[in-house]
């Protein structure tokens, strides 16, 4: 007779508890991040008189997201029209103000060595 004792199955390793599933995202999020940006360097550019970089910044990315966004088209449209008229503006400013200073600093370089 042969001694054999029950056999026990091998121990499993403890394997970790399963990552809970990633939380879906909000109802409202994000969607159009270059039109929304657009937008607020537009506003912006008013408000704060931002002059020549923001506005340029600004129809860029409302152009970009008008063609890349459908559902900020509205925002897109609003920043490209708050930019451009800010840009105009400030190209308007540095023509006038370059139509007075050159004749005036004309007029005093030749009042100098005149």
């Amino acid at each position: 007779m042969t001694n054999t004792a029950p056999t026990t199955p091998p121990v499993a390793a403890h394997t970790a508890a399963p990552a809970a599933p990633a939380a879906p995202a909000a109802a409202g999020g994000l969607h159009s991040p270059l039109s929304l940006t657009s937008l607020v360097l537009g506003i912006a550019s008013v408000a704060l008189s931002f002059t020549f970089v923001v506005p340029i910044v600004g129809v860029v990315l409302g152009v970009l997201g008008r063609r890349r966004e459908p559902a900020g088209r509205t925002m897109a449209l609003i920043g490209i029209i708050s930019s451009g008229v800010m840009l105009l503006g400030s190209v308007v400013l540095l023509v006038v103000g370059l139509l007075a200073a050159v004749p005036i600093g004309l007029l005093g370089l030749f009042q100098y060595f005149g």
